[in-house]
């Protein structure tokens, strides 16, 4: 099959955005344009295709990964977690989030190692990379789920929870609004970003893994990142 037909059918690359992730995904120019490191991989990823693009905007990440899965977008550039392996087919990652545990002020929880205990309550935001992630390795503390990273710190506060998980650059600037609490040292997990496709699209799979391979490797991730001032971040290895 061409590769245009099977990784751009309608003619048009439809590149699924997550929203909710705000490192990658940044407030769209005064025009609706989409801006970030995303989206101009994304855009990279059309010119090398020789086809237009085309955003689909979605707000979480489990969304973004149903419309991959579902075929509302022809591509998605999203976490890469076992759990939607089954049904996408993911790259190699190109850049790495670290994920750890904001506490509140006055906890008595000071080390990652101490979050995963009975009675522990953790606030995360619903079928994120990290929440995927949590539901396989936490086998104590209980997960308390809202759909999206604000909504997890918004039911954290509320419920007076014992941890909020989430991603360290985020927790970082939530730390500073909230006096006292404190941003575990280490990193639980690191959510690899990566670039996926239907699952059987096998020519699709194929350039993508090459695309990705091909902008880690020419400095483009890398220089994308610093065109955005997006901190916290890594260039996957």
């Amino acid at each position: 099959m061409d590769l245009k037909k099977e990784l751009a059918p309608s003619g048009t690359l439809r590149v699924g955005l997550n929203y909710g992730n705000f490192l990658l995904v940044l407030k769209d120019e005064a025009d609706g344009t989409p801006r970030g490191i995303a989206p101009d991989l994304g855009r990279e990823l059309g010119r090398r295709l020789g086809v237009p693009v085309e955003f689909v905007r979605f707000q979480q990440a489990g969304q973004l990964a149903d419309g991959v899965r579902d075929g509302k977008c022809d591509v998605g550039f999203l976490g890469a977690e076992p759990q939607r392996a089954g049904e996408i087919a993911f790259t190699t990652a190109y850049l790495e989030i670290p994920v750890t545990y904001l506490v509140p002020p006055g906890s008595k929880i000071g080390s990652l190692a101490e979050v995963d205990r009975e009675g522990v309550r953790v606030a995360v935001s619903a079928r994120s990379a990290y929440d995927l992630y949590l539901s396989r390795t936490l086998k104590h503390a209980k997960l308390e789920r809202a759909p999206g990273i604000d909504a997890s710190y918004e039911l954290f506060l509320r419920e007076k929870l014992d941890v909020l998980a989430g991603l360290k650059p985020r927790l970082v600037s939530d730390a500073e609004k909230l006096p006292g609490s404190r941003v575990l040292d280490g990193q639980v997990t690191g959510v690899q970003q990566a670039v996926g496709v239907p699952k059987n699209r096998d020519a699709a799979a194929r350039f993508t893994r090459e695309f990705v391979d091909d902008i880690k490797r020419s400095g483009l991730v890398a220089k994308t990142i610093e065109k955005h001032g997006v901190k916290g971040v890594t260039v996957a290895s």
